[in-house]
């Protein structure tokens, strides 16, 4: 069987990317520490090493319902701590009374500094405090050269996992019945617009799926596929149901508050 016909085209450099991972840890016997992953890379690499006996995989993005994560690629014997994957939890402190900050400024902000996505996993904000987990071989580069976000002065410290703070993300769950799973089908359904509106969107380059820009109105999504409209916020197809009598898809979808 053709093991790349289960996944889309664009995906298989990465699915290269991936076996040559577990060749390389089944052939030399040494761990494979990748760079943080998003959902959709973690469920194919998961898909594809899963099931080896041989080897060992594990993801790690300090909150229970992180989203990007490091993975760690090891021969079935070898123990797997939080320390393995290499990352560090930095916290800042802003006056949440004069200035409202985003989890977007924050992004910007550490990008800004010439850090690169994949280095950098998820940034939780709550109560005054910023807190994001990144790779540790990066840890003194980001906290001597971030050092605001929009007007306000930070000062970024590493901190144990034991103070992490509570998730601010709020998922909301729907279901709906599509006529197909195309993209421009499926925005209409779960940011409740026209389907031309969506065709619009997606037309303008507004909408990621997988984090990637994507401008055909006719790309199918699949299962577990995180999408992001600009300026109506993100969402993820959670659940392919199965059809109903008229031939119509059942969906479970969430909504990120």
């Amino acid at each position: 069987m053709d093991l790349y016909q289960h996944f889309r085209e664009e995906e298989y450099p990465y699915i290269d990317q991936v076996l040559s991972w577990r060749d390389e840890v089944t052939e030399r016997y040494h761990s494979k520490l990748t760079d943080f992953l998003h959902p959709r890379e973690q469920k194919i690499f998961q898909s594809l090493i899963g099931n080896e006996e041989t080897l060992k995989l594990q993801f790690f993005g300090a909150w229970e319902d992180a989203e990007r994560k490091r993975a760690l690629l090891t021969p079935f014997y070898e123990e797997i701590t939080a320390k393995s994957f290499e990352v560090e939890l930095l916290q800042a402190k802003y006056p949440e009374k004069f200035v409202t900050i985003s989890h977007p400024d924050v992004l910007g902000a550490f990008l800004s500094a010439g850090i690169e996505r994949k280095k950098l996993g998820d940034i939780t904000i709550n109560d005054g405090y910023i807190q994001i987990l990144v790779a540790k071989d990066i840890t003194t580069y980001l906290i001597s050269n971030v050092t605001s976000i929009k007007k306000a002065n930070v000062q970024f410290h590493s901190i144990p996992f034991s103070q992490l703070l509570d998730s601010t993300n709020r998922w909301v769950e729907n279901t709906a019945t599509c006529s197909s799973l195309r993209l421009d089908v499926l925005i209409k359904e779960m940011y409740q617009t026209s389907r031309q509106q969506a065709a619009d969107l997606i037309k303008k380059g507004l909408v990621k799926v997988n984090f990637q820009t994507i401008e055909q109105a006719a790309f199918l999504l699949e299962e577990g596929d995180m999408l992001s409209v600009r300026g109506k916020g993100r969402s993820r197809l959670k659940e392919i149901q199965g059809k109903t009598k008229k031939d119509k898809v059942r969906i479970t979808f969430e909504k990120l508050l």
